[in-house]
């Protein structure tokens, strides 16, 4: 691990780390691929520093970020993304009036109930409305654990999380009535277009 870089550990002691370059960067390909599919209005569920909001938003798609961070929303809205501090789990505008949502980045493991995640994103979403969700690999298999984040010298309190595996998105979608319609992969990330 570099001076200064940033990893989460599972409670597994696995330790995977974060690329917080391209987390604070601008969209990338693999990226485009995902907001190609992404029909508005756009809700960015775990939105970060905004990035997929901001894209969005310049191609005239109106979007909207969510995320319980401060520090991630104060960063975003300097950015011009519009977005709003809380839990998905909270009052949402907007229920039942959005056209895609989107879990990427690790979104899907917020709360570390991602069927539970998956369920209360369909109640968001329009009638046949689209999630686009990035997951791990094919091969991971879905499961449920206790994460922080790690960084030089300074650590998180423990927090719930999940991993969801690219051939496990397919059956939690179908247990929260979405149907599969694409999986892919761009750039070593994996995706998943579902309605």
């Amino acid at each position: 691990m570099s001076e200064g870089a940033l990893v989460v550990r599972y409670d597994d002691e696995e330790r995977v780390a974060l690329d917080v370059a391209r987390w604070l960067g601008p969209v990338t390909a693999a990226d485009e691929t995902v907001l190609q599919r992404a029909v508005g209005p756009v809700l960015d569920i775990g939105c970060g520093p905004g990035r997929h909001v901001h894209a969005l938003a310049r191609r005239g798609v109106l979007a909207l970020g969510v995320d319980v961070s401060p520090d991630a929303v104060r960063l975003a809205r300097s950015r011009g993304a519009p977005v709003v501090e809380g839990s998905v789990f909270d009052v949402v505008p907007g229920p039942h009036r959005w056209g895609s949502a989107l879990l990427l980045d690790g979104s899907v493991g917020i709360g570390g109930a991602p069927r539970r995640l998956l369920g209360r994103v369909r109640e968001l979403l329009v009638p046949g409305g689209r999630l686009l969700v990035e997951t791990e690999a094919p091969g991971v298999a879905t499961r449920t654990v206790r994460a922080r984040l790690e960084g030089t010298g300074a650590r998180s309190a423990a927090f719930p999380w999940a991993l969801v595996g690219a051939d496990g998105i397919g059956a939690l979608g179908a247990a929260t009535g979405f149907a599969t319609v694409e999986r892919w992969c761009d750039d070593g990330r994996w995706f998943a277009e579902l309605r």
